[in-house]
């Protein structure tokens, strides 16, 4: 692949109006998500669930891309239709991610890094093949009292940017996430703190790296206080102090920006990403790849009824997609 396509590929993530749906939990995620609305966590019910939710009507109007997971994107609809032919004919894009999840980092307690370069290339490969275009993995930076260390920003830094040298060499758009996780008490100017440093990082590394940033797309986390800080910052503060950071560090030679949900409310995730969007304009779109924030109230009627509530589920799937895309425009108006 050249690149140009990558370039294209990046741009169409991030097309106006539309964004990105993760349904990329791992086995042991989705399991969680299933028994919390009682629903065994078998094959079929995992891809009976991915299904309805990968072919809700007119999902593509919103939605450009789908983060799968290496079951899912092996996977076909109950009439044997590959899920990748039905997201190309919706015109969303497949992608999938590929780390293997984050482990404690050595010498480092309380610290991790996120494991998945060994047998990368080849993996890479076979999902190109597959039909993947664009790939994620996920780094994970916690706020505490001694951490994060430097040490384990540039390891995850260091890793992001080998995963997204490797992709770019198998014609995938590398999607890079450092998230800076809600967990903790720690207010809003350490969170701004921590994210610049990790973003700083980040795209030293990618230089460093040669990758090509044209061809790449950053799936950040928004600047916020932490779920246990007594003092939570308005919608109006997260969003002034997330576009100040990331115009701080991220160059402007990125096509797009996509926010993670990270364990907000499905409607503050919203509102977050159009008031940001309403300060604009911005060198770079701001959109969406959410996961729960886009499936939370989708799973529960689904969970209550497979059958019957198969219809009102999707409905909700595209709700939340609409409410989003208007959200990427700075036109939600809640």
């Amino acid at each position: 692949m050249s690149i140009e396509d990558l370039e294209s590929i990046a741009q169409a993530m991030v097309a106006p109006g539309k964004g990105i749906i993760a349904i990329d939990e791992s086995t042991s995620t989705i399991r969680k998500r299933l028994e919390s609305v009682n629903v065994e966590n078998t094959e079929e019910h995992r891809r009976a669930y991915r299904e309805m939710l990968l072919t809700t009507p007119d999902l593509g109007d919103h939605i450009s891309g789908a983060i799968l997971y290496d079951e899912t994107l092996r996977q076909s609809t109950k009439d044997g239709v590959p899920f990748t032919r039905v997201m190309r004919e919706a015109g969303i894009i497949p992608g999938i991610k590929v780390d293997m999840g984050a482990k404690p980092l050595a010498g480092f307690p309380g610290e991790l890094v996120t494991e998945g370069l060994d047998g990368l290339r080849e993996r890479l490969a076979e999902y190109a093949k597959l039909g993947a275009q664009f790939a994620k993995w996920r780094a994970v930076i916690g706020i505490d009292e001694d951490s994060p260390s430097s040490t384990c920003i540039e390891a995850n830094c260091h890793a992001l940017a080998r995963y997204a040298a490797l992709c770019q060499e198998a014609g995938l758009v590398p999607m890079v996430e450092p998230e800076v996780l809600m967990d903790g008490n720690h207010d809003i100017d350490l969170c701004y703190e921590v994210t610049e440093a990790t973003l700083r990082s980040l795209f030293g590394a990618l230089y460093e790296h040669n990758i090509m940033l044209e061809g790449t797309i950053l799936k950040a986390s928004m600047v916020i206080s932490g779920k246990n800080c007594e003092q939570q910052a308005s919608r109006e503060d997260v969003a002034e102090a997330t576009v100040r950071c990331l115009k701080s560090t991220v160059p402007a030679t990125l096509p797009g920006i996509v926010f993670l949900s990270g364990g907000q409310s499905d409607e503050d995730a919203t509102a977050h990403l159009n008031a940001m969007n309403q300060l604009g304009p911005h060198p770079w779109p701001l959109s969406f790849s959410y996961g729960r924030a886009m499936q939370q109230a989708a799973l529960k009627l689904w969970g209550e009824d497979m059958r019957g509530n198969y219809a009102a589920a999707q409905k909700t799937v595209a709700q939340r997609a609409r409410e989003n895309g208007l959200a990427a425009l700075g036109q939600w108006e809640g």
